[in-house]
């Protein structure tokens, strides 16, 4: 042991570096990363781009009438068997209350017969409108029908929501 007093204190000294490179390690890695998530974090809240929030648009007005002779020719068909189909064209007011056109408005509700049976079971988007500009639009749809649910047909729910610019696929 014939160690001299400097190499001692060489090596006594020696854990308490690498314990401070460790631990000043951490820290650097630690203000890196939340340097990062900052820059991120602002960068994000200057540069958002716009949302593409569907816009609900109310409908009003709901009625239909039975389509004219050359629209109404025409089948449904399920499970490849043909059905004989009566046509009907929706028609009612769609009243965009924002200020800017509404594109691509999916209409939604439902349609009964006489004895209160869902004639579009299991399917409430019933069809669209291209576009709504601001204020009251008339709109009208194309519904087939099989011929033997009895009429008068009863709609209900009727509603739309769109987007507030084109979408695009």
């Amino acid at each position: 042991m014939g160690e001299t007093p400097k190499t001692a204190l060489l090596y006594n000294q020696q854990p308490t570096i690498i314990k401070f490179l460790t631990v000043y390690s951490m820290l650097l890695r630690s203000l890196t990363t939340i340097f990062f998530s900052c820059f991120i974090g602002i960068f994000s809240w200057i540069y958002t781009p716009a949302a593409l929030a569907t816009t609900q648009i109310p409908l009003s007005n709901i009625s239909y009438e039975e389509c004219p002779p050359e629209l109404a020719e025409g089948n449904v068909t399920s499970g490849g068997a043909s059905r004989a189909a009566n046509c009907f064209i929706v028609t009612g007011k769609a009243k965009n209350m924002t200020s800017k056109t509404v594109y691509d408005a999916d209409i939604f509700g439902r349609i009964y017969d006489a004895n209160n049976n869902s004639v579009m079971q299991n399917r409430t988007r019933l069809g669209s409108i291209s576009e709504v500009p601001p204020g009251e639009t008339d709109f009208e749809m194309r519904i087939t029908v099989p011929a033997n649910q009895p009429t008068p047909l009863k709609l209900k729910q009727f509603k739309a929501s769109g987007f507030t610019s084109k979408v695009r696929y």
